[in-house]
């Protein structure tokens, strides 16, 4: 990379903090360290030309859970970290909201349900006679219900009488959000650089050697936020976990309205206007999805469509207007990882498909090490 004068010196001279990762996380940390340090350099440095990973690829879904994936949850977490982690999502998220208004963000709060498929009466049973436990856990955080069971209003077939609703969840504008984060790093005279792959460091002491392919600069401080694809970083703490999405033509006189899970949340729609998103599968055939490449396969699409066909719009015609994926970074547990490396190295990451909902929290936990 032959760089001028000007470049280096506006750019790479003095750098104190550089955040790799131009994500959710990412840029609230940024912005953190520019309220806690505002006269200092900070350089933001994305592989993609767009953020790249999940940010701006995911459903826009609040995510504070349904209540198989609580339940699931429980089963291999204590109590106290369920209780924690769901606290830390609805922080994050009033923290998300604050920050960019719930205007920009399309922030509308109609709510989440969970179906269940016909044939799954066990599961289906077991959460509706789990919801008073679950309310009575959740009542200290919410000081209300959060689980009741409703019948099925918009006409969706081959599921269970009942849906769970949870007047707490809401929907966003995941492309408005992440403009407004981009646009607020700007006016901050945070530094952006895209299409920048870090490809190695070395911890030096008293400063961080940031390898550019074949060039190299000097920052006090490093901060990764790549969540899905820190998993060399974390010593395989962190997994990829890619999410294949599609998105109909508009519909018209669609009556949906909410964010819905089925299958203990592997699968999630909701209306956009008068589309639907559609997203998940990846339980259909776990190793093929542990990657980090973009991509769809046919049996996540056809089961994705099958949903939509039997399940979702029965007796409707619609058209596939789009498709894509993202990569989401999981782990054995769900508890995010904010951590320091080294002296001068940190990471926020594993955030466990739940990025809207906690990605502020721990991008400013992130810039909170320092």
């Amino acid at each position: 990379m032959e760089l001028s004068y000007w470049e280096l010196k506006n750019w790479f001279t003095n750098v104190e903090y550089t955040i790799v990762g131009s994500g959710i996380v990412g840029l609230h940390a940024a912005l953190r360290l520019r309220e806690r340090f505002p006269e200092s350099k900070i350089l933001v440095l994305e592989k993609g030309m767009l953020p790249q990973g999940a940010s701006t690829k995911n459903a826009g879904f609040a995510c504070f859970g349904s209540i198989s994936e609580i339940m699931e949850d429980l089963k291999t977490h204590t109590e106290e970290d369920v209780v924690e982690l769901i606290e830390k999502r609805w922080q994050g998220l009033q923290l998300l909201r604050k920050r960019l208004g719930d205007d920009i963000i399309d922030f509308r709060p109609y709510g989440g349900y969970e179906l269940f498929l016909k044939g799954d009466e066990f599961g289906f049973n077991e959460c509706i006679s789990k919801i008073p436990f679950i309310n009575e856990v959740l009542k200290p955080l919410f000081k209300a219900e959060v689980f009741t069971k409703e019948i099925d209003r918009f006409g969706f077939e081959n599921i269970q009488e009942y849906l769970i609703f949870n007047p707490f969840e809401a929907q966003i504008d995941t492309g408005n959000m992440m403009q407004e984060l981009l646009r607020k790093a700007v006016a901050a005279n945070i530094l952006i650089l895209n299409q920048q792959t870090v490809t190695s460091f070395t911890d030096a002491g008293n400063h961080v050697e940031v390898v550019l392919n074949d060039f190299s600069f000097k920052s006090k401080k490093l901060l990764f936020a790549t969540n899905g694809f820190a998993n060399t970083l974390t010593n395989g703490a962190v997994k990829p976990a890619r999410a294949q999405v599609l998105i109909t033509a508009p519909i018209p006189n669609l009556d949906i309205r909410g964010t819905f899970h089925l299958d203990r949340g592997y699968y999630y729609f909701r209306n956009i206007s008068d589309r639907i998103l559609l997203g998940g599968g990846r339980n259909l055939d776990f190793e093929t999805e542990k990657t980090t490449e973009f991509g769809q396969t046919k049996i996540v699409q056809n089961r994705l469509e099958d949903l939509l066909k039997n399940v979702i719009l029965p007796n409707q015609d619609f058209h596939i207007a789009h498709r894509w994926s993202g990569v989401m970074g999981i782990g054995n547990s769900k508890k995010p990882v904010v951590s320091q490396l080294s002296d001068n190295v940190f990471c926020g990451v594993r955030l466990g498909g739940m990025g809207v909902a906690i990605g502020s929290l721990i991008g400013t936990e992130l810039a909170d090490l320092i």
